[in-house]
């Protein structure tokens, strides 16, 4: 930590073992945990909360003010959790009075030049792949795969165990355990293939292509399918989030694809 080249405010608050490379800026207000590695040329600000285990890589800046014309000098905060590495040139921003925070979980994998708007919250376990930009009040679960310059509408919602392919425009939300592809932005099956190495069972898998299947390819509107999954399909966890998921969502989910051929 005793880098002489690297500047670190006397208000910031580093654990043991953080490892602080050159030309590194930490602004007061900061709170860095044990085991972090910071690489150089990166730009820590006021409100960042980085867990434990962390890689930030060199160029990246955490924390900066939100790029909101309604913010006024919150006291907020941007938040890394355990694990996480922030590759080059990631932009994160600290919330605003809207959610107070930003939050990435634990174990993520945010590749070079992704951005991370103000009030985002995403879940565990994530992976954004290069250039992929999240706009502010996104909210994302966990598990969930961005595949490289993928854009995401204010507001939206993705949901467990989703993946979008890359050069997705995404404006409405994503349901759980989905894939999103094409343009505008469509449900092309369920992510099958990440849903195994996690351990979903064949069984589990079947069961969630079948509420899908209701859901996208038997002609029925959101609300009909929406109750005859209720009424028909076994109540399981996976069941009731999907269920939950479309009732929660304000933008509407994404539509399923059909060809024109």
């Amino acid at each position: 930590m005793n880098q002489p080249l690297a500047y670190v405010h006397p208000g910031a608050k580093i654990a043991k073992n953080v490892v602080i490379e050159p030309f590194t800026t930490i602004h007061s207000n900061v709170v860095i945990g044990e085991g972090t590695w910071i690489g150089s040329n990166v730009t820590i600000m006021e409100g960042a909360r980085i867990g434990k285990n962390c890689n930030i890589f060199p160029g990246a800046v955490i924390s900066a003010i939100p790029q909101d014309l309604k913010f006024n000098d919150e006291d907020t905060t941007a938040e890394i959790g355990d694990g996480t590495t922030i590759r080059e040139y990631v932009t994160i921003n600290r919330g605003t009075i809207d959610r107070g925070k930003t939050v990435i979980g634990k174990n993520c994998w945010i590749m070079a030049y992704c951005h991370i708007a103000h009030d985002c919250i995403v879940g565990d376990n994530c992976i954004f792949s290069n250039n992929s930009t999240l706009a502010g009040h996104i909210t994302v679960g966990d598990y969930v795969v961005l595949a490289g310059m993928t854009a995401v509408h204010q507001f939206c919602m993705i949901g467990n165990h989703a993946f979008v392919t890359g050069g997705s425009l995404v404006r409405k939300d994503v349901p759980p355990y989905v894939k999103g592809a094409r343009e505008p932005l469509s449900y092309v099956g369920i992510n099958s293939i990440g849903l195994r190495r996690r351990g979903f069972s064949p069984e589990k898998i079947r069961e969630i292509q079948n509420i899908y299947r209701i859901l996208y390819q038997k002609n029925y509107n959101t609300t009909q399918a929406s109750e005859i999954i209720e009424a028909e399909m076994e109540a399981t966890p996976e069941r009731d989030e999907i269920l939950q998921f479309i009732k929660n969502s304000k933008r509407g989910i994404m539509k399923g694809y059909f060809s024109s051929n």
